[in-house]
């Protein structure tokens, strides 16, 4: 128990530093990405950006924060001990590194070109560069996929390649790579008994289940395609459940499936399928921050070292979100808006 309370008493410290929205709303008035790292100089992520070089590009930026984030949540797994789960969450970082590195071959970029999108400190931290390296010095997809044969999910890398060949769709390469995050992720909930942890975490896995069979019907991808994006159930969202939806008539119908569920008020009730689908991921990741700060409310539970890990990461997400509209020159509000931050 020792190793929970010391990790969990960590969260806490971290989680009073954690930005409000007011600290994301000086930043997103930022003029451009000189002031941007001006005004990030004077919050906790100073150290985080400081070895980003001129001249500032939102990228740059973002590869500086995701470095340092790769450090917190190493040092609170580490503080942890041996959690499956935490390793699940950690992986994170090499899947969005290989979603870059796939879609950058298939878009025919140059190395350099995708190496600039690329912090590999979270692999530095668990020796894992190899895997990486190799992906991205291949010469196309192919040999990509190849390159990545012989590590623990290669299986689903070549499905994606296959179904994206059919598909010509990028965000086929992101499905199927958060479905080997969430595969892990499931496979560690089958070991713990915490109930917290299990609905947070479950959270995630419907959170993933259901946006990838909404998202196959809008690809038009078939029954048996859509299934095979599925991972492991828990409680809440069943597999019956989920084939109903893969075998509704339409968006609205697979959505009507769900009014029975504790997901039912995140329905959009928007005509427009597209828009109901993004107004239904936005609530739901709203729903998933809550989720993670109500995970607080037990001091010395392990929901809190979840909790903090997720709150962490969308609060990177979120600045990495401000530095491209700064740089974008997208208006303040419109950022604000797409933001997943409490509700002042």
């Amino acid at each position: 128990m020792g190793k929970n309370v010391y990790a969990s008493v960590k969260s806490y410290s971290q989680r009073g530093k954690l930005l409000n929205r007011s600290d994301f709303q000086t930043l997103a008035e930022s003029r451009d990405l000189e002031e941007l790292m001006t005004r990030i100089k004077n919050t906790i992520y100073g150290d985080a950006v400081a070895d980003v070089q001129k001249p500032y590009t939102s990228q740059g930026i973002e590869s500086g924060l995701r470095g340092h984030l790769a450090d917190v949540h190493y040092s609170i797994a580490k503080t942890a001990g041996d959690s499956p789960i935490l390793d699940a969450y950690y992986m994170k970082f090499i899947i969005s590194n290989l979603k870059l590195i796939l879609k950058g071959k298939v878009l025919e970029k140059s190395q350099e070109e995708i190496e600039t999108h690329i912090n590999l400190h979270a692999e530095e931290l668990i020796k894992q560069r190899d895997i990486i390296i190799k992906a991205l010095v291949s010469k196309d997809l192919e040999e990509t996929v190849a390159s990545l044969n012989s590590v623990q999910f290669g299986e689903e890398i070549s499905k994606a390649a296959a179904l994206y060949n059919e598909q010509k769709n990028l965000q086929i390469f992101d499905t199927y790579f958060d479905k080997i995050l969430y595969l892990q992720l499931g496979r560690a909930l089958k070991n713990t008994r915490d109930r917290d942890v299990i609905k947070l975490v479950g959270m995630d896995v419907d959170f993933y289940n259901l946006l990838s069979v909404i998202r196959g019907k809008l690809w038009g991808l078939e029954e048996a395609q859509i299934q095979d994006l599925i991972v492991t159930q828990t409680a809440t969202i069943t597999k019956e459940l989920l084939g109903r939806m893969i075998s509704a008539a339409s968006i609205r119908d697979a959505f009507a499936e769900l009014s029975n569920t504790k997901y039912k008020n995140l329905i959009s009730q928007n005509e427009n399928e597209l828009d109901a689908v993004a107004e239904f991921e936005r609530s739901f990741e709203m729903a998933l921050y809550t989720a993670s700060t109500r995970s607080f409310s037990k001091m010395f539970s392990f929901a809190t070292i979840v909790g903090i890990t997720k709150l962490t990461s969308f609060e990177v997400r979120n600045l990495a979100a401000i530095a491209y509209a700064v740089e974008q020159k997208i208006p303040t509000d419109v950022t604000m808006s797409k933001l997943i931050v409490q509700e002042e």
